[in-house]
């Protein structure tokens, strides 16, 4: 029971930095209709930017609003040079730049920081509690609180603002936003702005629970964040949560109790991802949308 305990604290754990970076992902597409492929790379330079702060003896705490301001930045420009010229192209070419955005970012990084690891400092405090026959760590409670800030933040933004209506609105359809006066260019870039900021927060969260920080740290926390976001639904901020918890928990179970996964630890997200593609394509909580043909 104590070795459950333990395993489902540990996923929990896990499942909150999923949904962290899941959040970023559903926060884009909500905003751009846009999947990001290049969202965990963007986010793994705004996390060396919080690195390099926290070298010259700031707070981290500091560091990471200092990064996520830098990622705001970064991700409006990205959407008005990189992402704007082929908005009205096809899927796949959207897909392709968001494809060729995750090489070079990822190389640029490699380029001005190196690739030898680093430590980043975590924001709370190296503390543990017992519970029930096992620990919890003042890591896990922080990530939990700092979800749950991120989940009423981005709740208030995108339901009880202007701002956020108008987000949605050019989400939904971009040419009747224009219509009722919203700059959908201008949206457009605060939609990629806040997620690149929203990733830089869950980076600078993710990064201290892992051995060190390297050039592929984020990589396979995008891929398990991408089966939260898949199983949740793409357009919805309680799908990113239930479904970052859910793929947490899923994969330090199969990794406890069946050895061969330590193998194939891409096991669960791929088939996660495809269990929901096949029963339920728009997610636990997505929405369904008709459309006139």
């Amino acid at each position: 029971m104590a070795l459950f305990l333990s395993q489902l604290f540990t996923g929990l754990g896990n499942g909150v930095v999923y949904a962290s970076v899941a959040l970023a992902l559903v926060l884009i597409f909500r905003t751009t209709g846009i999947l990001n492929f290049a969202q965990g790379e963007m986010a793994l330079f705004a996390t060396y930017v919080t690195w390099k702060l926290t070298e010259h003896g700031l707070p981290v705490v500091l560091c990471i609003i200092i990064a996520m301001v830098f990622a705001f930045v970064a991700g409006a420009l990205i959407e008005r040079i990189l992402i704007r010229p082929v908005e009205n192209a096809s899927p796949l070419t959207v897909v392709i730049v968001t494809l060729g955005m995750f090489l070079a970012v990822n190389s640029l990084a490699q380029l001005i920081f190196g690739t030898d690891s680093k430590q980043l400092p975590s924001p709370f405090p190296a503390k543990q509690w017992s519970v029930a026959s096992t620990t919890i760590s003042a890591q896990t409670i922080g990530l939990v609180g700092v979800l749950i800030a991120e989940c009423l933040v981005l709740y208030l933004l995108l339901q009880r603002t202007k701002l956020g209506l108008a987000l949605r609105a050019v989400a939904n359809n971009t040419e009747s936003s224009q219509l009722v006066g919203i700059n959908s260019g201008m949206m457009l870039m605060v939609g990629w702005g806040m997620a690149s900021a929203l990733g830089a927060l869950a980076g600078a969260m993710v990064v201290p629970t892992q051995p060190a920080l390297v050039p592929s740290s984020l990589q396979s926390v995008l891929v398990l964040s991408f089966a939260a976001a898949a199983l949740g639904g793409f357009d919805s901020v309680l799908g990113a949560v239930v479904g970052g918890l859910i793929v947490g928990v899923a994969d330090a179970m199969t990794h406890q109790y069946v050895g061969a996964l330590d193998q194939i630890e891409l096991a669960v997200p791929f088939g996660l991802i495809l269990a929901v593609l096949l029963f339920r394509p728009n997610g636990l909580f997505g929405r369904s949308v008709v459309e006139r043909v």
